[in-house]
């Protein structure tokens, strides 16, 4: 069998990502508009990839199917893993559930059937590839990502050539203060390259750490890539004081393509969005289900055979799908909820486990993270602040754009 591609890895960790991002952050980023929060988005993204390299190097001192359970409990004991399991759990969950409840509604409108009917479908239909197999995952998620380049340059496009200047910058408002408005961002901008559940994934995929290095940073500059466009698009499109229908609407994809038509008069370039919005929940319900998949595998003991991955599939699948079948939820509430709950595993723990393990083998072979301490220190510091960050806008101290 050929070697995976660095390409195919870094695929899997920007679908894992862009899906959260292209559809969360517009809605999460109107109240700083376009500079604050590319910066927001920007900081986060070199954090991210820090911390995803931090958990890959604590992985380094463990055999290659080894995931969050295992070695959070080894390292931090049991209390801390129940923590961390807790949060992962729910974080990996409550992003699949965002992804089943938008994807119904899209295709239901577009099959023409009931929207829960649709979700059931697109579960069963977008779910085989991870119970088959991480190389299936791959293939698909390239496949994926290829669809997402092309319909998103033939819908940015429209929209580049059509932005206006004072409307990306928000000149009518130019003597609002928008930079405490950046800080509600962090949460959703977290979420948007919340890949650390797949980091396992990819050790075991290329069992080698450094590959999957790199295929961790190609992916977040694939996000953050797609991130930056995305936003000064759309920002360019749509003034600041159109945005509270999209909040008040959740931030959802319908609203937020609706919005979008208002002011894009090619029909082609209307269906390419709707499209690339299309791949991006498709490409993110798949790499999101890996990650939990075979974190959960991980955690429950699952065996890698037939019955064991049909255990795992259950376990992953079933209950977003329930919960989404019952209780559809805003996807931007979704997505900053899990935010909060994301600093624990995407930040905290991998820093936590990075230098616990240091001190331990203080000889530092192999894989090992730039920076030192410094680099530890930063990321559970960002980690910190991000969910405290969440926690004062949903007590309304720091102030956020609503509908």
């Amino acid at each position: 069998m050929s070697k995976p591609s660095t390409l195919g890895g870094a695929c899997i960790i920007a679908s894992v990502c862009v899906g959260a991002g292209m559809l969360g952050l517009p809605s999460a980023g109107a109240g700083a508009w376009t500079l604050w929060t590319v910066l927001a988005i920007s900081v986060t993204m070199v954090m991210m990839t820090l911390s995803g390299w931090l958990l890959l190097e604590a992985l380094k001192h463990y055999e290659f199917k080894v995931s969050f359970n295992t070695i959070t409990k080894d390292v931090l004991k049991g209390k801390v893993n129940l923590i961390n399991n807790l949060s992962l759990y729910f974080v990996g969950g409550i992003l699949l559930y965002a992804y089943i409840s938008s994807s119904g509604m899209i295709f239901g409108g577009l099959l023409d059937i009931n929207a829960k009917l649709a979700s059931v479908l697109f579960v069963i239909a977008s779910s085989v590839f991870v119970l088959h197999s991480t190389r299936a995952v791959d293939r698909i998620s390239v496949l994926l990502i290829l669809f997402m380049i092309i319909s998103f340059v033939i819908g940015i496009s429209g929209l580049a050539t059509n932005i206006q200047l004072p409307t990306l910058l928000d000149s009518i408002d130019s003597q609002a203060d928008l930079s405490p408005y950046a800080l509600a961002i962090l949460p959703v901008a977290l979420t948007s390259f919340g890949y650390h559940h797949s980091v396992s994934t990819m050790r075991d995929y290329y069992r080698d750490e450094n590959r999957a290095k790199n295929a961790i940073l190609g992916g977040t500059l694939i996000a953050l890539t797609f991130y930056v466009i995305w936003v000064v698009c759309i920002f360019g499109n749509l003034p600041r004081t159109q945005f509270g229908p999209i909040v008040a609407a959740g931030g959802s994809v319908d609203a937020l393509m609706t919005a979008l038509g208002g002011v894009v008069n090619s029909n082609s370039v209307k269906q390419a969005l709707n499209i690339f919005s299309i791949a991006a929940v498709v490409s993110s319900f798949i790499g999101v289900g890996l990650g939990v998949f075979d974190y959960l595998a991980d955690l429950f003991g699952f065996e890698d055979t037939k019955q064991g991955r049909f255990k795992a599939w259950g376990v992953t699948f079933i209950p977003p799908l329930v919960f989404s079948l019952f209780a559809p939820f805003g996807f931007v509430a979704a997505i900053g909820l899990a935010g909060a709950a994301a600093t624990i595993w995407t930040c905290i723990i991998p820093a936590l486990l990075a230098k616990k393990l240091r001190q331990r083998q203080p000889e530092l072979q192999g894989f090992v993270v730039p920076g030192g301490n410094v680099t530890v220190y930063a990321v559970m510091i960002f980690g910190v602040l991000t969910a405290c960050f969440h926690l004062l806008a949903m007590a309304d101290v720091l102030p956020i754009l609503k509908g």
